[in-house]
């Protein structure tokens, strides 16, 4: 035996005598390799050396054992250049335990051209490598522990099913053990890296190992580059919890949430973007390209690279943004770009959400929340699924329930980091569309009644799925109500916050104003519905504080409309619907409208006539204080002729507009007077008819 230092091999020569005796020679080294056995597992792929000598075959010349590492282009992508051109890294092990020209596949079986026929079947699913043993045993711990546990030194056959990376990563490994070189590359490496580590490829069995080689590439080369830790992040879906005990998922999340946190202006590395409204012909140049030092990068930019990502990988990428402080209102623009993404029903319903009306949702689902492959990059990290359209909204309810529930999580606790018309939209689709956990669903009604003034009435439009209720679900509305009230309290009576200003004080009056117009707007569609019940209607109505409306007319335009829907009810009923308002807050049209409609209770129609009665009234009486102020201040003034005369021409008209206003309000007051009079009458016949009766 012969060990050669400088050249980091040793040399069998069977025919090389060592004391003097072949077969003592040989039954010394039986007994050696029996003990080795005993005590030493990964010295196990001797007995193919015990073997052949004990069959008096014979080995090859020379082994060589060594490893070394090649890079033909280890550049990463600098944070400050243009980018990187090489993204790959080439392994190469040179020791030629087995001559081979490289890997043969026919079919689903892989075969080595080499001298010496395999003795190893490795199964991986469908796929079949036919090996060798040595160049395995040599570098695997686990190949090495398997053949020693099964005692039997003729194992020729293994499975390994569960295996990370699948046969793609084990044929990258394999080449590695037999010295054929393998390039590193982002889309590689992640799936190489779990399967050495499943293989046990350690620095225990080599110095250089394939687990040291890969973890060097991750660390200097992935890390570095915002491309190439997005791709490994996303091959990471099929490589749980490989992936995640060895810490890929956190590195890429941290490195990505470092680089979306960078300013802008510092920003030298390619990046998808997002489309614009109105495309450019020049959009696809300027993605797919560094920015230059004179373009502006828009703080958005990393949107669309991070919504290609599952939603636990993005999760995890927004918590480490939030942890890197970016403002809160740009976290929930990510969140709600990468729901339109991934969420094509949210989209449909009602109107769009604001800002994302240029986004195309037939690209959301770039993969299956599984982590689906079967896609090519364009444009950048824009996946493009294989496959028919309408597969993109294949989503299992179940994916889709997980998808909205994380959302929901990582929302930032602030008002209005997401818009109010997004919330509501997420909370159609858990509530009725997915069946949400309800606690989940509570606090999501929380967050929409923080900032409800800004809903719309087409986002309050919510179906109601259950065939024996409503059309629509006028519960959760009245729910959203209740937290804007306990919102809007409680922030006026917390004794921590500090005294309000008046402009504070005057943005909650308009908040409830607005709340208010919401309300009476959903009320008035509502009424419609003729299994709407007058309880539920009344409730919802008399749910804000008088001094929300400053007019009635919207409630009293609900009123109406629930009257024309539910001609049924009694004179009872009616009065009772008719108590939401309060007829000294309706306009002078609403009053008129009110005086001649005939689905009012009478007793309403007299309220409302009386209450207009009383406004002219105090009209009158303003005016007549006004003349009788001028006139006791006339003998001061020479002659009203050269007073007028002697104002501005917009004063003199004025004066006159102010005049007719009297005279039509005195030929009201007269008209409600004799209209007042013929149901004073009218009240007096029938009093009369039922007392006869």
């Amino acid at each position: 035996m012969l060990f050669c230092a400088e050249s980091d091999k040793f040399e069998i020569s069977p025919s090389t005598p060592m004391w003097g005796s072949s077969s003592l020679f040989i039954s010394f080294l039986s007994l050696l390799i029996h003990f080795a056995l005993w005590f030493t597992p990964s010295l196990f792929f001797f007995s193919h050396l015990e073997a052949t000598f004990l069959g008096k075959t014979s080995l090859p010349c020379s082994c060589v054992v060594s490893s070394g590492l090649v890079l033909s282009m280890w550049e990463s992508e600098s944070e400050s250049g243009a980018g990187r051109e090489y993204g790959s890294g080439l392994l190469t092990s040179t020791k030629h335990s087995v001559k081979t020209e490289g890997f043969q596949q026919r079919g689903n079986s892989w075969y080595v051209s080499a001298d010496i026929p395999s003795d190893l079947l490795v199964q991986i699913g469908d796929a079949n490598f036919h090996l060798h043993k040595y160049p395995l045993l040599s570098r695997s711990g686990k190949l090495n522990r398997i053949i020693y546990d099964s005692r039997d030194p003729d194992l020729s056959k293994i499975v390994m099913d569960d295996l990370p990376g699948g046969p793609e990563a084990f044929e990258l490994a394999s080449k590695f053990c037999y010295g054929i070189a393998i390039d590193l590359t982002s889309g590689n490496i992640s799936g190489l890296r779990c399967a050495a580590e499943y293989l046990e490829m350690t620095e225990d069995l080599e110095e250089g190992n394939l687990i040291f080689k890969t973890e060097a590439f991750l660390s200097y080369v992935v890390l570095s580059s915002w491309r190439d830790s997005i791709v490994v992040l996303k091959s990471c879906e099929k490589l749980s919890p490989w992936a995640e005990n060895l810490q890929i998922v956190r590195r890429c999340s941290e490195s990505i949430a470092w680089k979306a946190c960078a300013n802008p202006k510092g920003i030298r590395w390619s990046y998808t973007g997002r489309a614009p409204k109105v495309a450019s012909p020049k959009w696809n140049d300027m993605k797919n390209s560094s920015p230059s030092r004179n373009q502006q990068v828009p703080p958005d930019w990393w949107f669309e690279d991070v919504s290609i990502l599952r939603i636990d990988h993005f999760v995890r990428v927004i918590t480490a943004i939030k942890v890197k402080g970016m403002r809160f209102e740009l976290i929930g623009a990510g969140i709600m770009h990468y729901a339109t993404k991934w969420l094509p029903g949210l989209m449909n319903i009602g109107t769009a959400i604001p800002g994302e009306e240029g986004s195309n949702s037939s690209t959301s689902n770039s993969s299956s929340s599984n982590g689906g492959g079967g896609g090519s990059w364009k444009g950048g990290l824009h996946m493009i699924v294989a496959g028919p359209r309408d597969d993109t909204s294949t989503l299992q309810a179940k994916d889709q329930r997980m998808i909205v529930e994380s959302l929901v999580s990582i929302i930032p606790p602030q008002k209005d980091s997401v818009s109010c018309s997004f919330l509501l939209r997420l909370l159609r689709m858990a509530n009725n569309m997915l069946k949400v956990a309800p606690a989940l669903i509570t606090e999501l009604e929380k967050r929409v009644g923080m900032q409800f003034e800004q809903a719309t009435l087409a986002d309050l439009l919510i179906p109601c799925y259950n065939k024996n209720e409503t059309t629509y679900d006028v519960d959760l509305v009245q729910r959203l109500l209740e937290h804007f009230l306990v919102q809007e309290q409680t922030e006026s009576s917390s004794p921590s916050r500090p005294p309000f200003s008046d402009k504070h004080v005057s943005s909650n009056i308009n908040a409830k104003t607005r709340v208010a117009r919401l309300v009476d707007s959903y009320l008035t569609e509502v009424s419609r519905d003729r299994n709407l019940s007058l309880t539920k209607f009344q409730v919802l109505a008399e749910a804000l504080p008088e001094s929300a409306r400053t007019s009635d007319d919207g409630l009293y335009r609900a009123v109406d409309s629930y009257l024309k829907a539910h001609p049924t009810l009694t004179e009872h009923e009616r009065k009772r619907l008719c108590r939401v308002m309060d007829c000294q807050k309706l306009s002078i049209d609403a009053c008129m409208h009110a005086a001649q409609n005939e689905r009012l209770p009478l007793r309403v129609v007299v309220q409302v006539l009386f209450s207009e009665q009383v406004k002219i009234s105090n009209a009158l009486a303003n005016s007549s204080l006004k003349e009788g102020a001028e006139s006791h201040y006339q003998p001061m003034i020479p002659n009203r002729k050269t007073l007028l005369e002697g104002t501005p021409q917009s004063f003199q008209e004025g004066w006159t507009a102010a005049k007719k206003d009297i005279n039509t309000l005195k030929f009201e007051l007269e008209t409600v007077k004799t209209k007042y009079l013929e149901l004073q009458n009218d009240m007096e016949i029938c009093r009369d008819s039922l007392i006869s009766c």
